[in-house]
């Protein structure tokens, strides 16, 4: 538990002092966001906010996950090290996106094929890794499994192991994928995406803790309610990081934002929260802890489909948070509300993991 909250403190405090810092770096080398002329007119006075504050992120969630561990003498795991590669990789994937736009002075940076092919090499490492590294107890990081609350019968082995783990691959990197955009398009107003991932991290912090409390690997007299991940301690230590480096941020990121978090950071915090689903066997539930980014997700959907399929939209303009906009709403009133959202999706996803554990 200590390694836990020296963890978050450690990154809060470095994101929390850092961002400043960063923002004056960035500001002397001029490296400001560029706004897309389609979206909100209300927007245009953000241009040349310094962006790339994913950057404070991923190094406070870094350096808090290692004082963490040091702190109680711990040795990192092999499953926290894949959780942190997947956030620092999809992350510089990110901050190329971003340092093309501010080098080039546009709003688009990699092209979709070039973000898709960075994204598929750091997925596919990721995900063949996670079926290595097997501990004394035979226990992989990740499952070939598809799991819910914890690992089903629905089995990608079932026809091989070789065909199972190429099945699993695919899993694995449409689930990272999904999960990247998704917090990519949620990050369009200030503070938006970061409040709502503080929710789903502190979520992870507590599913972690509560599996590794009901280990497998550690009760002496295991029952049908323990779960079998291999590191959960290590993947709340990382996620309480991911949390604490968040509420850091935010100090800075809420409206008006002093800096946006930009690709580096919605992109790696998108892969941490694919990460802890695979990791921690709950993808399905993941849907219900982040369900804003999948109801932002859906609205983008259901526009493009409606009007390629009748030429009429549904919302005034999506995502979701950009229609309320138009229909006059705050930025702040949005973006708090959402926060609600957010926090009540969290809310039911805990209680579902807390009453299949009393069920078993």
């Amino acid at each position: 538990m200590i390694s836990i909250l020296v963890s978050a403190a450690v990154a809060l405090i470095l994101a929390l002092l850092g961002t400043p810092l960063f923002i004056r770096l960035l500001v002397r080398k001029n490296y400001g966001q560029f706004i897309r002329q389609d979206g909100p007119t209300a927007h245009f006075t953000k241009r040349g906010t310094p962006t790339m504050g994913g950057v404070v992120i991923i190094g406070a969630t870094v350096i808090g996950y290692l004082v963490g561990n040091l702190s109680t003498g711990r040795v990192p795991n092999v499953s926290g090290l894949l959780l942190l590669f997947l956030v620092v990789g999809l992350g510089l994937i990110g901050f190329l996106d971003d340092y093309i736009k501010i080098s080039r002075q546009r709003s688009l940076g990699l092209n979709p094929l070039g973000k898709m092919v960075g994204q598929a090499f750091v997925g596919i490492a990721f995900a063949v890794l996670a079926t290595q590294f097997p501990n004394p107890n035979l226990r992989t990081p990740a499952s070939l499994r598809i799991s819910i609350v914890r690992d089903t019968d629905i089995d990608l082995a079932h026809w091989g192991i070789g065909i199972g783990i190429l099945l699993f691959i695919v899993w694995a990197n449409f689930l990272i994928t999904a999960w990247s955009n998704a917090v990519n398009l949620t990050d369009g107003l200030d503070g938006l995406a970061t409040g709502a991932s503080i929710f789903v991290f502190i979520a992870y912090t507590v599913i972690a803790m509560w599996q590794s409390n009901q280990s497998c690997q550690y009760l002496l007299e295991p029952g049908a309610g323990c779960y079998e991940v291999r590191d959960p301690r290590d993947l709340a230590i990382v996620a309480a990081a991911l949390a604490g480096a968040c509420f850091g941020l935010l100090w800075w990121n809420a409206s008006p934002a002093a800096i946006f978090m930009g690709d580096t950071g919605s992109l790696a915090l998108g892969g941490a929260v694919a990460g802890l689903s695979i990791l921690t066997r709950t993808e399905f539930l993941a849907v219900l802890l982040g369900g804003l980014f999948v109801i932002i997700v859906m609205s983008d959907v259901i526009q493009i489909g409606s009007f390629k399929l009748t030429g009429k939209r549904v919302f005034r303009m999506a995502p979701l948070h950009h229609h309320f906009e138009l229909k006059g709403w705050n930025e702040v009133t949005i973006v708090i509300r959402f926060w609600l959202i957010a926090g009540l999706c969290v809310a039911l996803g805990v209680g579902l993991f807390y009453a299949e554990w009393v069920a078993a």
